[in-house]
C-alpha cells in the first residue's frame, strides 16, 4: 500500500511541474518608461495584442513616476505598438486601440515602451520608441 501511496505522489509531483509555454511569439517581458517630464502615469493598463485575444496580454502595471520604468510583466505575445492607458491628474489618458493584424511579433525578448502625452487637450499618449533590451532564454 506504501508504494502505491508514494507512486501517487511522485505523479501528482511530476504534473504539478509544468513548465511554461515558449512559442517563437513569446512570451514578452513588457515594461513602461515615463518620458513625460512632470506628470505622474497612475494605474496603467497595457494591451501588448490589440484586437487579437487579449488572455494573458492585459497588464497592470501601477504607478510610474516622470522619467523612471515600471517592472516587467509577462505577457503571452506583444507587437511594436501597444494600448497603453494611464490617469493623469484624474483623467483618464490612452494611446487608444492598436489593430495588430499585420504586425509581426516581438518574440521572446524584454522590451520597454517609451510613452509620453502627446495631446494634453485630448489626451492621447503615444508610444515614442520600443527598445528591444535583451532575448528571453527558454
Amino acid at each position: 500500500m506504501k508504494k502505491y501511496v508514494y507512486l501517487l505522489l511522485i505523479l501528482f509531483a511530476v504534473i504539478a511541474c509544468k513548465k511554461e509555454k515558449w512559442e517563437p511569439e513569446g512570451p514578452t517581458d513588457v515594461r513602461v518608461r515615463n518620458l513625460q517630464g512632470n506628470e505622474i502615469l497612475r494605474d496603467i493598463v497595457i494591451n501588448t495584442a490589440g484586437v487579437r485575444d487579449t488572455l494573458g496580454n492585459v497588464k497592470k502595471l501601477g504607478t510610474i513616476n516622470p522619467g523612471e520604468v515600471s517592472g516587467y510583466k509577462r505577457v503571452s505575445i506583444a507587437y511594436p505598438k501597444a494600448e497603453i492607458t494611464a490617469r493623469i491628474n484624474g483623467e483618464t489618458f490612452s494611446t487608444g486601440p492598436v489593430n495588430s493584424t499585420y504586425m509581426h511579433y516581438i518574440g521572446l525578448m524584454r522590451i520597454t515602451y517609451e510613452v509620453y502625452i502627446s495631446n494634453m487637450t485630448n489626451k492621447v499618449l503615444t508610444v515614442n520608441n520600443v527598445i528591444l533590451e535583451e532575448a528571453l532564454i527558454p
